[in-house]
């Protein structure tokens, strides 16, 4: 972790108590809607979060709106106060020790914004405008947003650490079809771009006029099980509520199949919880072989009759850790057909609320 708009922070000694010291001098945005009157300081960083923490606050009433990253990992609950020491001091107790507190609060969601602008946006009965129409302490300065198109920003010539404004106009193009994302960068319509299909990874790699950096994505796909021992309107029990039987699926799966059929070769095997960019990976961590023998006899001892029946839920669409679920579903079925377990697909479209009384579902991380 590096500083940015705290120059430092002080932990004590049971660790329950943040003190955060704030750069001076940080200019908020100026824009043709906001004109900052102070420079950065502890009431924005006391207003940002504490409009996650407090209901009740005005602007929360005036704009209710949820913060999940932040309810998610249980800072609602664990910061039990924010105080203002002075004006560039501030200091956060929590209830209980978290060793991923500094890590958490660096997350975006958690970027400070400005109490004065909130401030004014109440005055003029536009407390939505805060979303809208942003304003930050960034290199970057927001200037339109067109819907479903593109969002366009400035650089910002005030900004704290001058050398890192390094171009003055920054385009956003909302680009959702991979193809046409890889066609504007060819032609030099956009310079940077994310996320292409693993078809074209070699044809990309193949063009001198591009530069592919590349490493594990901080993302994970994994099989989603119900294990619930039994399901409302069924009268039989669930056996994916058996740890055999869910061994016996993950057995089942010949996932360096999926790996190059699905990603061709731009993925790796997941064998822990977090992917091998996170700081915790595990690398002592051994994935079960791929055995179908014993995936039936695991079936077998678990007393699962051959032809039972479950339904998998995939998603519809294409996504950067999935690129094709109907593939990887269809994939998995044929696996788990091989033991004696017949895979129901079924489109995931958000909510995973099925009668059928057994399901297992692909889910993202």
């Amino acid at each position: 972790m590096i500083p940015g708009l705290a120059t430092h922070w002080d932990i004590s000694e049971d660790g329950l108590n943040y003190t955060f010291h704030l750069r001076e001098g940080v200019k908020f945005h100026s824009t043709d809607y906001f004109t900052p009157t102070r420079p950065f300081n502890a009431d924005d960083v006391l207003f940002t979060f504490n409009r996650m923490l407090d209901k009740d606050m005005p602007f929360r009433k005036a704009y209710p709106t949820e913060f999940p990253y932040f309810t998610d990992m249980g800072m609602d609950k664990n910061i039990s106060r924010i105080e203002k020491l002075d004006e560039h001091t501030v200091r956060f107790t929590l209830a209980s020790v978290d060793a991923a507190f500094i890590q958490n609060i660096a997350m975006s969601f958690a970027s400070i914004q400005s109490a004065e602008y909130a401030a004014q946006l109440l005055r003029q009965g536009k407390p939505a405008d805060i979303n809208q129409k942003p304003i930050g302490t960034g290199p970057f300065v927001f200037s339109k947003y067109q819907k479903d198109a593109q969002i366009r920003y400035k650089g910002n010539k005030d900004y704290w650490q001058p050398e890192d404004v390094k171009i003055d106009n920054l385009i956003f193009a909302i680009t959702t079809d991979a193809s046409v994302r890889m066609q504007k960068l060819k032609k030099n319509e956009c310079q940077v771009t994310l996320f292409p299909r693993p078809a074209d990874l070699k044809t990309l790699e193949a063009d001198p006029a591009l530069n592919m950096p590349h490493q594990a994505g901080f993302n994970l796909g994994y099989i989603a099980y119900n294990v619930m021992p039994s399901i409302k309107g069924s009268t039989q029990p669930n056996p994916l509520a058996q740890l055999k039987v869910r061994q016996a699926l993950d057995m089942a799966v010949n996932k360096q199949q999926i790996i190059d059929s699905v990603y061709q070769g731009a993925g790796q095997k997941a064998v822990n919880a977090m992917p091998p960019t996170q700081w915790s990976y595990d690398d002592s961590i051994q994935d079960p072989p791929f055995d179908p023998e014993k995936a039936k006899a695991l079936l077998k001892e678990a007393g699962v009759r051959d032809g039972t029946e479950i339904t998998l839920w995939a998603m519809p669409v294409q996504r950067p850790y999935n690129p094709n679920a109907k593939l990887m579903a269809e994939m998995l079925q044929a696996d788990w057909a091989a033991i004696g377990i017949k895979a129901r697909s079924s489109a995931m479209n958000g909510a995973s609320t099925s009668s059928a009384p057994r399901r297992a579902r692909m889910a993202p991380c």
